[in-house]
């Protein structure tokens, strides 16, 4: 067994004397266990810290990506009303107005694209709960089932996130 000595100096009298202390191996053990331990801690702790720092970083991107998802779900009525005024007006004697309207369609449709928000194409498409609400069936032979046939209302997907279902009529195939 390996004995560390530690030589310290104590003022006595006229003169100094020497005193050595001895310090066993375990000690020295003991207190090399603690350093690695604390390295260990500290290693963690700075793993989490990093992990901390991507947590926050990921979380503020998500903040910045959906921070307009509350106006553009507000968009929403007004965009249908404009399709729905442009679906009236079809076969009229509007046609100057049916145009203004389309093209301020067209316009919102390009701007509200440019920031993330996509109609969702539902015609023709299979049933999918997740982009379709179904309001009712309808009977078709000429289509597969639960396949869209009609849109009652466009749904939109914001940033990769659906923000509003269409609300559609799917088929179903006739019991006969």
């Amino acid at each position: 067994m390996e004995e560390n000595t530690e030589v310290t100096e104590k003022p006595e009298g006229p003169g100094v004397s020497i005193e050595v202390e001895d310090k066993p191996a375990e000690t020295v053990e003991s207190i090399q266990a603690e350093l690695a331990d604390a390295k260990d801690k500290y290693l963690r702790l700075y793993a989490e810290f990093e992990n901390y720092k991507r947590k926050v970083q990921k979380d503020k991107e998500e903040l910045i990506k959906y921070s307009n998802e509350s106006l553009m779900y507000e968009i929403l009525p007004a965009l249908d009303n404009l399709e729905m005024a442009l679906r009236h007006s079809e076969g009229g004697n509007s046609e100057p107005l049916a145009k203004g309207v389309e093209n301020t369609l067209r316009e919102m449709n390009r701007i509200l694209e440019k920031f993330g928000l996509t109609a969702i194409e539902a015609m023709g498409k299979p049933f999918d709960p997740a982009y379709h609400h179904a309001m009712s069936q309808i009977e078709r032979d000429d289509m597969d089932n639960n396949t869209v046939v009609e849109e009652l209302r466009k749904g939109y997907i914001y940033n990769e996130k659906v923000l509003r279902p269409s609300l559609v009529a799917v088929s179903k195939k006739s019991a006969g």
